[in-house]
């Protein structure tokens, strides 16, 4: 399937959003951007209000733009985050994509025109996984509320799957890039070890480093969900890149990055950010995603690493 000329981009605002507006916009497509802030768009979208908390308001707008392809991209993205504002995350990553899908379903049924969704899903859906790495059918097991919320969402794309509505679930583990906010500890790491590098600050507080999870590269994970939207029939893919690293091999590899080889005596543990429940190892098998798809990622846990130091690194020079 060739490029969309109607494109619904929810989450617009965000990393994975950022990239995905890049790649359409530049193919020609007519995209249609979701923010809960009002604006201007300076990207060649459109640019639409909408609280994703209001099934109401998600109704209007797919009635209103009748898009041809929905990215639901939008919802809480911190497991941390999660746990402080539970309802909430229920509401906003779980609840909004039911109404979402039941909307372009409506859509469908209404004009008689094909409507695509590809939910951007997670690996905490896994949560307590018995087994790695897990495949599309591990049974779904989360220990958080964010975990619960995707699991929620999850299950109704398989839902509406069975009600003729083309819609794909992207299981997505760990994707990182320089856009990440600093609210990830990805990016909270290579900007720690580039601030110390520049002599701004002496120490670097983090949580559990002993968690081990599959990094991959956001442009990569962009990339299969647009293969997603094009694909001959709709499923569940599992996007990873089948190999597990630690924390503590994260911010050893960003400080030796930053020239920084003695990282252990500029870290402290807080045990403010431990998490109530963490998930020891998270590693997914893409095998499904490479077979159907034609994907695989593009980039290594160390490029990943580096091409984010470098460039906290450029801000600090600039």
């Amino acid at each position: 399937m060739t490029a969309q000329r109607r494109i619904l981009v929810t989450g617009a605002s965000g990393q994975d959003g950022s990239y995905l507006i890049e790649r359409l916009v530049a193919e020609g497509s007519e995209i249609h951007a979701v923010t809960r802030e009002p604006g201007a768009s300076s990207d060649g979208t459109t640019r639409h209000i909408c609280d994703l908390g209001d099934p109401a308001q998600i109704s209007r707008l797919i009635a209103d733009v009748e898009p041809e392809v929905v990215f639901n991209l939008a919802g809480i993205s911190s497991v941390a985050f999660s746990w402080q504002k539970p309802i909430e995350t229920v509401q906003v990553s779980g609840l909004a994509v039911v109404a979402l899908l039941e909307a372009c379903h409506a859509l469908q049924e209404r004009t008689g025109h094909a409507v695509r969704v590809v939910q951007a899903s997670s690996s905490e859906i896994f949560g307590a996984a018995e087994h790695s790495p897990q495949v599309e059918s591990t049974p779904i097991r989360p220990l958080s509320p964010y975990g619960a919320a995707k699991a929620l969402a999850h299950n109704s794309v398989g839902v509406y799957r069975a009600r003729d509505l083309f819609c794909s679930s992207a299981i997505l583990y760990n994707h990182e890039s320089p856009r990440r906010p600093d609210t990830f500890v990805t990016r909270k790491i290579t900007q720690g070890a580039a601030r110390i590098a520049a002599g701004l600050d002496r120490t670097l507080s983090l949580g559990n480093l002993d968690a081990r999870r599959d990094w991959g590269w956001a442009p990569d994970y962009v990339d299969a969900m647009v293969r997603m939207s094009r694909a001959d029939q709709p499923g569940d893919f599992v996007i990873a890149t089948g190999e597990t690293h630690a924390v503590r091999d994260f911010v050893a590899a960003a400080f030796l990055r930053a020239g920084i080889a003695d990282w252990q005596s500029r870290v402290d543990i807080d045990p403010r950010f431990l998490r109530p429940a963490d998930v020891h190892e998270m590693r997914g098998d893409p095998s499904k995603a490479r077979d159907t798809l034609g994907w695989s990622p593009t980039r290594t846990f160390s490029d990943v690493v580096n091409a984010m130091v470098d460039y906290d690194l450029a801000l600090l020079d600039s």
